[in-house]
């Protein structure tokens, strides 16, 4: 297993069993939003709200994958990609939340799981990227605690349904957006801005990762479960002790509220005590959640995308969380939030690949027993055909060059790392940000639905059949 340059091809080389992959989500790829007996989710609510969405974009159409899935798995064969991370859809398998799973809509993972494995490519399914059942929503969200028991028997549904084809699972894609963004700031479904009820949902958000684990396995005895985690790398802006406090408590908010239960089976003693003015924590966890929520993993999956400067007071000028009415950062609303000079993507976000390796180095101290993955990682450009029909990207290559750059500097310092999921296989709806923003490797022209690979896939194919990148 080689990890480290060859001196004789110039080129980055990664373990033999590494996987190369892209990552989507069904609300942002899939369409077909009303279609084979799906009902709402909390995101088709809440982008069909005025003023929500980015000029009032919905997914209700995206890219159309549930029609096209063959041509995009075809796409992903021929760059050479040896593994396909997608997410299944609440509401198009279980529409209420409740009760037997439909039909029509398995089938649809079904076929798209046989296209897969028949273009070589590893299936890696997500659980839930975001699209709560909006009568859920209506019987209390996340911040409910039956929330997390229908999802536990929504996990054990589609594992039963997609077991036989399917051995990689995440249970839970980005819990922090869901409970923080969802309902903190309120700049993601389903808007709500209660610090409180943001703590209630994280903490459901981990009985249910614990449910949602059990279940996989008692119907995949030989499931590979993971979660997704968009892990905070928090940088104090100066040396002084406020700095440190600030990044400490954003620290405990942005990543120990999921590390502490899902990796060691406790929440912090600080991270109770900054937020006990807004939830009885000891009323909120019942005996046994987080036993649940500690439920063993076969891996770690890293979203990474920016590191976060803070400071203990000044205004923010970073503009990673959105702008929503609403704090992300309950019980240190008071911490500001920098943006340092530099790169950026058109996101806003600074662009740092150390910060990647730092977090990758973090995680590995921790729990050094735990494989991990990049199961995110990319940036958004202003990509635009040029007069021929190519779409160039020489950023995005850029950046991915030096993130992947970042990963194999993590293996060669015994850190083990798995594989590699590019955000995003294709342009698509990006959430509040609409059809405005732009992270594929390859261009949608959503008025046509036509594909078009950028420079930056067929980077990044090479480097998936290669199974290695160019030195830096």
């Amino acid at each position: 297993m080689t990890r480290s340059a060859r001196p004789d091809d110039g080129l980055l080389h990664f373990p033999p069993d590494f996987l190369w992959g892209a990552a989507t989500s069904a609300y942002q790829i899939e369409g077909a939003a009303a279609e084979d007996g799906r009902t709402p989710s909390i995101w088709d609510t809440f982008s069909a709200t005025p003023g929500k969405v980015h000029h009032g974009d919905t997914g209700a159409v995206a890219v159309d994958h549930y029609h096209r899935f063959r041509e995009d798995v075809a796409l992903m064969r021929d760059l050479g990609l040896s593994a396909y991370r997608f997410s299944i859809a609440w509401p198009r398998v279980q529409p209420t939340g409740h009760g037997p799973g439909v039909e029509r809509g398995l089938d649809f993972y079904r076929r798209l799981v046989d296209a897969l494995l028949e273009a070589g490519l590893t299936p890696v399914a997500t659980l839930y990227h975001w699209d709560l059942p909006q009568e859920l929503e209506d019987a209390g969200g996340w911040p409910a605690r039956d929330t997390a028991e229908r999802f536990g028997a929504y996990a054990a549904l589609a594992a039963e349904a997609l077991g036989d084809r399917v051995s990689h699972w995440t249970t839970l894609n980005e819990p922090w957006c869901s409970a923080f963004l969802g309902y903190g700031s309120g700049v993601h479904a389903p808007g709500r801005t209660d610090p409180a009820d943001a703590l209630r949902a994280a903490h459901h958000l981990n009985l249910a990762h614990g449910r949602a684990a059990a279940a996989v396995r008692a119907a995949v005895p030989d499931a590979r479960l993971s979660v997704s985690l968009n892990l905070h790398q928090v940088r104090p802006l100066t040396d002084s002790a406020a700095d440190a406090e600030a990044a400490r408590r954003i620290d405990a908010v942005g990543n120990r509220v999921f590390l502490g239960p899902m990796l060691h089976g406790r929440y912090d003693d600080d991270l109770l005590g900054d937020t006990a003015h807004l939830v009885d924590w000891d009323r909120l966890i019942q005996p046994g959640d987080t036993v649940a929520a500690h439920a063993p993993l076969d891996a770690l999956g890293i979203n990474y995308y920016t590191p976060a400067w803070v400071s203990a007071d000044g205004p923010s000028t970073s503009v990673a969380h959105g702008t929503g009415s609403g704090s992300p950062w309950p019980g240190s609303e008071s911490v500001a939030f920098h943006q340092p000079a530099g790169p950026a993507s058109s996101m806003g976000w600074p662009i740092d690949a150390t910060g990647l390796f730092d977090l990758l180095s973090r995680v590995h101290r921790e729990r050094p027993d735990l494989p991990l993955l990049i199961t995110e990682n990319g940036m958004a450009c202003d990509d635009y055909p040029t007069p021929e029909g190519e779409v160039r990207d020489p950023e995005r290559i850029a950046y991915l060059q030096d993130h992947l750059t970042a990963v194999h500097r993590a293996i060669a310092a015994g850190i083990d790392v798995r594989g590699y999921f590019q955000w995003s296989l294709m342009d698509n709806f990006e959430w509040a940000y609409g059809y405005a923003k732009r992270f594929g490797v390859i261009y949608v022209d959503f008025a046509t639905q036509r594909r078009t690979l950028k420079s930056s896939a067929y980077w990044y194919g090479e480097a998936a059949r290669k199974g290695a990148i160019p030195t830096p």
